[in-house]
């Protein structure tokens, strides 16, 4: 079962990646370069070629390409693969987490060199199960949201057999028995955002944000390796059942770091955890997040909402053992998260574009999750990772519906009044909405509320500042959400146009978010007792190592504190009501008086301004130097240009003597005989 689980999505990427193929060559024999439209394939172009007029009304059916052969085939295959991985998902967590039946798969051996021994393996405990269910069920309503939002696009088989290949590298990820393999499934889920938030690469803009993803990335997952690396340093093995086991033994340890005689686990940890922040964009690797927002809608909802960037939290808990004994990572895992929560939420104020809005408040979740890590709080982390997956892809695929609605207007300012010509995408927004800020016996209210406990009674350095950080985000996540609400669904529309073109999506797009939107309510209190109660041990039993007590200690908290959430939940809500329903001047007043603060948070506090300053402007001006100066002048002009060409020249000269008539040797000869005779005169003479 689990290997169909994991194997099903890679059959489905290889049949479709087949399919595309196939369809290619189908619709260019020659095999000679394509000639693409000038516009480019933006939403835009996607959105006229999915209603056949643009935004103007005008009929626009010549712009759509002959979609690839076997478009419908190869997006059948992948989605109903996808569904029987699902289904089966959810089987195995039962199977592992209520019946206690875990398995450890071994498929066959990898790397075989001195005491590096690896084999790929397939682990199966109740983390892995709850990771299983939480990726495979996104990804297969995502893959029957695409078939709707992706309609007519001419390359539908390749955009398939990426989403199944994302699918099969996050799977691999997941069930890893070794830090090689999870480094796989880490790189594999890396590469194939950088094709999905890259597919329609004739947008410039596409292609700047999926390089920019990449390569912030890369920086993470250097700081991973060194951790991969210290682990089979310090421990002789990269398999996780061995490193637990030995991780007890390295307290008091010391690593050479430069001179500096780190602590071993300290230090690891802090590497290890470099990695998660550059996958789950954490505060200072956080800045190719929002702009991954330029992939197709489903790409958003799939990598950047529920499975890509909980990798990170993922890998922490995985490696929970190794933390419990750093409690100065742990530290720092929460100094970060606490951080990243806030710094995301005060962006998402001001943004404008929906998909944004959103992807900032994705960013300000994951800084919970890790503040929940940082407490030794790990399964509460993981509930929040479990439930946030259903509302935040909801939220995502919403927008989309709303976007494909609008014919692909992306800016709330242009909206208003949807409510009546959306509705049921309004009702399931306001579902995910009540999710996300908490809103009593919704699925975020029995997540969120616990990480703010966790954070309150936790023994760490930074616990208050995770508790203040977490309950003052609560606040401006219940504002920013609702005045994305507001600011669609209610008022007068501003685009009269558009708002009378307006209408519902296909059904392939509304089922999907109809069974997102029932997950966002029933996947909180049923699961409340296992991952935030005192059902805890016996369900994740040995795939975590939870710090002791602190459980019960979140259950003995004052009412005042376990109110506070929920407080800040509705303070949002009136100040976001009060501003965008009942006094809509005040914030254009407010932007107005304080236009330097507004300034700082519209332009992101200006990290990625920095960045171009501190890295990209530098690394840049060393490439051109280097090209220039390096390759062009000393390379090029001393060799090529230079010694090269000299004898070159030499010899092109030297070739012209060469002439083939006789009496031309004969004179040089002659030449020659005249020249030894008046050295031997002149020089015997003058001895």
């Amino acid at each position: 079962m689990v290997q169909a689980i994991v194997f099903l999505p890679l059959l489905g990427a290889i049949l479709a990646g087949l399919i595309a193929l196939f369809g290619a060559h189908a619709r260019n024999p020659s095999g000679d370069e394509v000639k693409h439209h000038d516009h480019g394939p933006s939403e835009h172009a996607h959105a006229v070629e999915a209603h056949g007029h643009d935004d103007h009304g005008h009929d626009d059916h010549h712009i759509a390409e002959p979609a690839a052969q076997g478009s419908r085939a190869a997006e059948l295959i992948t989605t109903g693969l996808l569904f029987v991985s699902a289904a089966l998902s959810w089987v195995v967590l039962v199977n592992v987490g209520f019946m206690h039946q875990d398995a450890l798969i071994a498929l066959f051996p990898w790397i075989n060199s001195g005491d590096l021994q690896v084999s790929w393996a397939l682990r199966v405990d109740t983390l892995t199960a709850v990771m299983l269910v939480v990726v495979n069920t996104v990804s297969s309503l995502v893959h029957l949201y695409s078939i709707g939002y992706m309609d007519q696009d001419p390359y539908r088989p390749r955009f398939f057999g990426y989403l199944s290949l994302f699918t099969f590298a996050m799977l691999m990820l997941v069930t890893s028995d070794n830090l090689v393999q999870l480094f796989f499934g880490w790189e594999g889920v890396g590469l194939a955002s950088y094709l999905l938030i890259g597919f329609w690469y004739q947008k410039p803009s596409a292609n700047a944000a999926a390089i920019k993803a990449f390569v912030v990335n890369r920086v993470g997952d250097f700081g991973f390796a060194l951790g991969i690396f210290a682990v089979f340093m310090l421990l002789n093995t990269t398999d996780f059942e061995t490193i637990f086991a030995g991780a007890q033994g390295l307290s008091g340890k010391t690593i050479n770091f430069f001179g500096w005689h780190a602590d071993a686990l300290t230090l690891t940890c802090l590497l290890l955890f470099m990695g998660a922040m550059g996958k789950s964009a954490q505060f200072l690797l956080h800045t190719w997040l929002p702009d991954a927002m330029e992939g197709p809608t489903p790409v958003s909802a799939l990598i950047h909402a529920a499975t890509m960037v909980t990798a990170g939290v993922f890998m922490v808990a995985r490696l929970s053992p190794l933390f419990e004994l750093a409690p100065n990572a742990q530290a720092v895992v929460m100094f970060f998260g606490a951080t990243t929560a806030f710094f995301a939420a005060t962006v998402g104020l001001v943004q404008n574009d929906i998909k944004r809005i959103v992807a900032y408040s994705t960013c300000s979740q994951l800084g919970y999750m890790f503040v929940a890590m940082g407490a030794g709080a790990y399964s509460v982390g993981m509930f929040h990772l479990f439930t946030h997956a259903f509302f935040k892809a909801l939220l995502f695929l919403g927008s989309g519906s709303v976007i494909y609605a609008m014919h692909h207007e992306q800016d709330i300012r242009n909206m208003g009044g949807l409510k009546d010509r959306i509705p049921y995408t309004y009702s399931v927004m306001v579902i995910g909405t009540l999710a996300l800020t908490g809103f009593p016996l919704t699925a975020g209210y029995f997540s969120k509320d616990a990480i703010i406990e966790a954070a309150y009674v936790a023994h760490n350095p930074f616990a208050y500042y995770g508790f203040a950080m977490t309950v003052v985000a609560a606040g401006l996540t219940s504002f920013y959400s609702w005045r994305l609400i507001f600011k669609t669904f209610h008022g007068e529309p501003h685009d009269q146009h558009h708002y009378e073109a307006a209408h519902e999506s296909p059904m392939w797009m509304l089922v999907p978010i109809g069974i997102l939107a029932a997950g966002s309510i029933l996947a909180g209190f049923p699961f409340k007792e296992v991952f935030a109660g005192h059902g805890v041990e016996e369900f994740f039993r040995d795939s975590l190592k939870m710090h002791p007590h602190i459980i019960d200690e979140m259950h003995h908290i004052s009412p005042v504190v376990a109110f506070l959430p929920t407080i800040m939940m509705v303070l949002g809500f009136l100040v976001s009501w009060l501003f965008y329903i009942r006094r809509p001047y005040i914030p254009v007043q407010l932007a107005n008086e304080h236009q330097m603060l507004y300034q700082f948070l519209l332009n992101k506090w200006y990290f990625d301004e920095l960045y171009e300053l501190i890295f990209v402007r530098p690394a840049k001006w060393i490439g051109y130097q280097l090209w220039k100066k390096g390759d062009g002048f000393v390379i090029d002009g001393f060799g090529p240009d230079g010694v090269s060409a000299r004898v070159l020249d030499v010899t092109r000269n030297v070739v012209k003597i060469q002439t083939g008539y006789l009496y031309h040797y004969a004179f040089a000869m002659l030449i020659g005989v005249a020249g030894l005779i008046t050295w031997f005169m002149f020089g015997l003479g003058a001895q």
